[in-house]
Order: structure tokens, then sequence, then C-alpha cells
């Protein structure tokens, strides 16, 4: 459900409350795309992964499958996943760093748990993003980046802690590529820490992940994406400690549809993609072509503009 802002809430826009998926192990919180709204700047997708810790000897294991039209956005706090693409791209992730694969005309990827983590069960932990192309760029060439932690900013200030994803935030700008106006931040917030949210974009979001925080004095929940007013001014704070994601950028001027893992400003381009994945004409994953997933009856992610 949606929650409207109350009367005296200047900063407030909507509170998108997340659908809740068991995935084997662990939950997954979706807060996008939302009943109530798709997009937050080029954000149309926000899953929180975890925390979970498996059981011995068991792992994650999303087996192949497509995307087009997008950018995925994998960011950890705990555990590692091996990256695998049709790009050859073969890359573990670990906390802290970012992992943008851009689809654009099409691509294929696995993520799975580390074979070496495996024996002690795997910690997961970490937010899934996907960002939308703009018109211009949807068919463009697929690629892949990784970005390790150590080249983010990171910034302090009175007590808090962030480390920037993507964009220009406080003055630094994060080396990840960004298709369009984007923002994306990893804050921590010790007790008594507070940080100014940026103003200086089109639309911003923040969730917290875990702790206690409020803005300007307006107590956040977990798992919730709150979206801000435009160009409103205001602050984290947090007197237990806490982590919170910003999130937003420039807003898309065309609505994008959401079939599946397909994103797209036309319909009957995802019509082709399913179709062409049925058919096998998606590239394959070098190592990792043994098995994919198929095409659902009823996908859990679809959102219509």
């Amino acid at each position: 459900m949606s929650t409207p802002p109350n009367d005296g809430d200047a900063l407030i826009l909507q509170t998108l409350e997340p659908a809740t998926h068991d995935l084997g192990g662990f939950k997954v919180y979706r807060t996008l795309p939302h009943k109530d709204r798709t997009m937050v700047g080029p954000f149309l997708f926000f899953d929180q992964m975890g925390p979970a810790h498996l059981p011995p000897g068991d792992g994650v294991d999303v087996r192949p499958h497509p995307h087009i039209g997008l950018s995925t956005v994998t960011y950890l706090f705990e555990g590692a996943f091996q990256h695998r693409d049709s790009l050859g791209s073969d890359v573990r992730i670990t906390p802290g760093a970012v992992n943008l694969m851009t689809a654009g005309s099409g691509i294929v990827h696995s993520e799975r748990s580390p074979q070496d983590v495996r024996p002690d069960g795997p910690a997961l932990a970490g937010i899934q993003t996907w960002l939308a192309l703009p018109d211009h760029l949807e068919e463009h060439d697929p690629a892949f980046e990784h970005v390790g932690a150590d080249a983010l900013p990171k910034i302090a200030y009175a007590g808090a802690r962030a480390r920037i994803i993507m964009g220009s935030l406080w003055g630094q700008r994060a080396p990840t590529t960004t298709w369009a106006d984007t923002i994306y931040a990893d804050i921590m917030l010790d007790a008594g820490g507070s940080v100014p949210v940026d103003h200086s974009t089109d639309e911003r979001a923040v969730y917290l992940v875990h702790g206690q925080a409020t803005l300007d004095g307006l107590a956040l929940e977990p798992q919730r994406l709150y979206v801000l007013r435009p160009g409103t001014a205001a602050t984290l704070r947090s007197h237990a400690g806490g982590r919170v994601m910003l999130a937003g950028g420039a807003a898309f001027p065309t609505p994008r549809h959401v079939w599946w893992n397909f994103v797209s400003s036309s319909r009957d381009r995802i019509r082709e993609a399913r179709r062409a994945w049925k058919a096998g004409e998606f590239a394959a994953v070098p190592g990792d072509d043994g098995e994919w997933i198929p095409i659902p009856e009823v996908p859990k992610t679809v959102s219509y503009p």
C-alpha cells in the first residue's frame, strides 16, 4: 500500500510499503515498481535482499536470464556473488563494490554464490536496483562495469559516513557510469549522527535498511521507500544508529513498461524480447550455459504506465 503524507508533513510525497517474497532461505523486500508509483528518477526496481545466512552447503543460484532496456546495479552489504554474462564477464562482487550491467539491446547473466563460501553457508544482504535507460539509449550496446569499493568516494559528516555509489553528492562524484542524471548513496549513521539530503535533483527517495533514523524529525520505518517532495531540503539523523539508502535523479519524460526482466518504452519491444528468449536467440553465458530461466506464465514484476 502507499501512505499519503500527513497534513503537517511537507517533506514526504509518498511512502511505498514493500511486497515481500521468500526466495527459499532469504526474503526480498520490493518497493519498486509499486502500484502507486513506477519510478523515482531512473530507478524503476528496488529490492532489498536479506539479511540472511544460508545453510552450510547451500547458496544462491540465479540461473542465466535476459534483460533489455535497463541497467542493473548490484550493491552488497554482506556476502558475495559471482556475476557471469553473455559478454564474457566473470566477476566476483563483495560488499561496498558496484556491479553495473547495462542490458541495452539485450544481455544474459547469472548470479551465484561463489563455491568457496558455500561450505560454511553464505551470508547475503544488499540492494538490487534497475535503472531505466534514456529513450535514445534503450538499444545501446550491452556493457558491464565493476567499480571496487576503494574507488567510490566516501564522505564523513557529523557522525555520518556515506559512500557515493552513483552520481554527484556532497561535492564529490562517483566514477560509476550514469546514462541519465542519477544519485545513489549508502549512508551509515552513528548514534547521534546526521547528514543533509541533497535537493539538487528532480526526484529523490530514502530507504531505511536497518536501525533507526529520522528525516527532519519524521521517524522512518525499515523497508519503506520514502519519496521526497521536489526541492525540499532535509536532514537525516539517528539517535541509535542506522543505515539509509538515498536514490533518485532526473524525472523521466517517457514512462517505461516492465514485464519480467524486460524494460522498454514500447510494449511491442517487450513482446519481441519475449519471443526471442523463447526462441533461444539471446547469446549464451560462457561457463554457465547449461541451464536458463524460462519465460514465466505470470511474472512477479509487471508495471505498465
